[in-house]
């Protein structure tokens, strides 16, 4: 949105005119502007404030006219009233009673309550005469907050260039610094351009404007030393055009939803939000660089964020005073004495306008509370557990708000507190971090607590409850849901097309299938094994039959028969029967193991000697070769089970071979097939 009255050429400059005349702001302060800085003192901020928002809200929700007097009514008292309504004298602190009598034509409205065993708030009529069983809601306040919020967001630019800080239901911050910057450069596109020498501190040159049109807006009047004569500089524009921007909001919000509100345009959060009310309802009020000495000047300073309360006590009453232009004459040194260093030296900028607050776009939420008094006490578990209904659904609507549904926060215990004469109790539990949130999860976990406080000792009558969520945490980013893989339509169909092109393609060029090999995978170990080790691809049926031959030849000392008989084995008769044929074929020097002939001529081989081949070996292959035998043991095992199963124990397979247990030191040993348990069957390899 542009000014209405247009930005007026400065006359040209002549040679004889003098130097060109320059800005108090430079380069960096502009480069400063456009990454929304704090320290920029080209700064725009904005504060914009619904004017009496409950009693809008139910202005418009009942459809009366704008010009009605009308009262938000909470049970006894008054929390809202319009801008009609206060004509008449009508204040917040003032009884029902006495409002009817100042304004005969006053429409009060109570606030919509929970209702005793209800799960949704709802506008009762009788809400007044039934405030023992009945909870006030603000959930449709925070409705229309939501509403307005998002209007406002519609509005701006999307983020980076959005800097949007709600700051209660009715009230939100704007940084409109970024996009200050972006209208700035296209109204004047000298500004674009590398400062001079590369210089960021040289100066801008002074705006080519003479005059300023802030249409309606409210405008402070100049500091005393500051006079509208002298011509604007670049702080003067980016207030005009901040102006425009927020003018542009609020009329939005008026024409979308019917509200009106104000606002405050200033270079600060502090001096903003002292702007938004200084004129209402239905204005913005403009508080240049130039005029904020003017402006703070006739305020209480307990009347500034953050100086109310204690704080601006203690101040009253050990200065004395209460305006801030009195307190503009205290020296640095007084305030640090009086107050310490750290407040003292807040308390004097802030004074004098400077606040670099930053307006976050995320305001974090410690906890969540809703509670109830009980007038008069309640006295069993299903008159609480109603309650607890209620605070659930309560919690859960603003959790709503907080992004719990978008998994952006949760929170991550819930508190009870259960207060029984003058005795309060509280307990605690943490919500499973793997478990949506929802409203019956909240109740639920409630009335454990509740259960929990009842078995600990007296629970009734109880006089309050009071049910909180806190320990907010951010959730987790960059995670997508199942509908985030899928694609839908003409992409689906393009998607199917591309696939089953490519998988004909496939098909076109797929290889014939080989033929399945008839032997196993041990079958084809041992193959890998005898090419390896230079043997001959021969079956098992064939090692067999070099058994004579190993058995002829002469038995060095230990041999296999040596062993067995040492060690208590028999060839034959024995649960623990080992063939000397079978030992001698796998100690065929086919294996590729060198002979005893060749190792034992290479003094420098450590070895050890085979009990299951007959052989010395090398100690340094002792683990392979052993992995050789068992492989070989369970290819006989293999073959021998496909044929007949053994049933009973001790019973060798047809080739007289039992599958040797490998040991923890990697022995291969024999042992005996154990029994089949009942209800257990026996596997075979393969």
């Amino acid at each position: 949105m542009s000014s209405s009255q247009p930005f007026i050429p400065s006359s040209p400059i002549s040679p004889s005119a003098g130097p060109l005349r320059k800005s108090r702001f430079t380069y960096k302060h502009l480069s400063q502007l456009a990454l929304s800085s704090n320290t920029s003192p080209l700064r725009v901020i904005a504060h914009v404030d619904l004017d009496a928002f409950y009693a809008q809200c139910e202005g418009i929700r009942l459809g009366i006219a704008e010009d009605q007097p009308l009262a938000v009514q909470q049970w006894q008292g008054l929390i809202a009233i319009n801008y009609p309504a206060r004509k008449f004298g009508l204040t917040r602190f003032i009884t029902i009673s006495e409002a009817k009598k100042l304004c005969p034509n006053l429409i009060m409205q109570h606030v919509a309550t929970w209702k005793e065993g209800d799960a949704k708030w709802a506008y009762h009529q009788d809400a007044l005469a039934h405030i023992a069983t009945h909870k006030v809601s603000l959930d449709p306040y925070r409705l229309e907050s939501r509403r307005i919020l998002a209007c406002v967001k519609d509005v701006l630019p999307p983020p980076p260039v959005q800097r949007v800080e709600k700051a209660s239901v009715d009230e939100v911050f704007l940084d409109l610094s970024a996009q200050v910057h972006s209208i700035l450069l296209a109204r004047y596109p000298e500004l674009s351009g590398p400062a001079p020498f590369d210089d960021p501190t040289e100066c801008l040159p002074r705006p080519p404007t003479t005059a300023l049109d802030w249409n309606t807006d409210a405008l402070i009047d100049l500091d005393n030393n500051e006079t509208e004569d002298d011509d604007p500089d670049w702080d003067d524009i980016t207030m005009l055009i901040g102006s425009e921007i927020v003018r542009s909001v609020r009329a939005a919000i008026r024409e979308r939803l019917k509200y009106t509100c104000s606002a405050g345009i200033a270079r600060n959060k502090m001096i903003a939000k002292l702007g938004s009310g200084h004129k209402k309802p239905n204005q913005q009020t403009i508080v240049r660089n130039r005029a904020v000495q003017q402006f703070l000047g006739g305020f209480k300073f307990t009347k500034i964020r953050s100086l109310g309360g204690k704080l601006g006590e203690d101040i009253v009453s050990k200065f004395g005073m209460e305006q801030v232009s009195e307190l503009l004459e205290a020296p640095l040194g007084q305030l640090k004495s009086k107050l310490g260093d750290d407040t003292g030296s807040w308390v004097y900028e802030i004074i004098r306008g400077e606040d670099t607050s930053e307006v976050n776009s995320r305001t974090q939420i410690k906890s969540m509370l809703s509670a109830k008094s009980f007038r008069p006490t309640i006295n069993s578990y299903d008159q609480a557990a109603k309650w607890l209904r209620i605070f659930a659904a309560d919690i859960f609507s603003r959790l709503v708000e907080e992004g719990v549904l978008e998994n952006k926060r949760r929170p991550k215990t819930v508190n009870l507190h259960h207060r029984q004469g003058g005795q309060m109790r509280s307990r605690q539990a943490p919500i499973p971090s793997g478990r949506a949130i929802d409203e019956n999860v909240l109740f639920e976990m409630a009335k454990n607590l509740l259960g929990q406080i009842i078995v600990d000792g007296r629970a009734w009558p109880c006089a309050n409850l009071q049910l909180s969520v806190g320990g907010f945490e951010e959730g987790p980013t960059g995670n997508r849901g199942i509908g985030g893989f899928l694609v839908r339509g003409d992409e689906a169909k393009a998607v199917k097309r591309n696939t089953d092109e490519h998988l004909s393609d496939s098909l076109n060029s797929r290889p014939e299938k080989r033929p399945k090999s008839e032997h196993g995978a041990i079958q084809r170990f041992l193959s890998r094994q005898r090419t390896s080790h230079e043997e001959s691809d021969e079956d098992v049926s064939s090692t067999r039959s070099d058994i004579g031959r190993f058995n002829a030849s002469s038995s060095p000392p230990n041999s296999v028969n040596d062993w067995q008989q040492s060690e208590g084995y028999s060839s034959r008769g024995s649960g623990h029967s080992i063939a000397n044929g079978d030992f001698a074929s796998l100690g065929d020097s086919g294996n590729g193991s060198p002979t005893n002939s060749s190792i034992l001529a290479s003094n420098d081989v450590e070895l050890y000697f085979c009990l299951e081949c007959g052989r010395s070996r090398p100690t340094g292959s002792k683990e392979e070769h052993q992995d050789w035998h068992f492989a070989k043991s369970l290819a006989a095992a293999e073959k021998g089970n496909s044929s007949q199963q053994a049933t009973s124990r001790g019973r060798a397979s047809p080739k007289g071979l039992i599958v040797p247990k490998r040991t923890s030191t990697n022995k291969v040993a024999p042992h005996t097939q154990k029994k089949v348990e009942k209800g257990q069957s026996r596997l075979a390899f393969g």
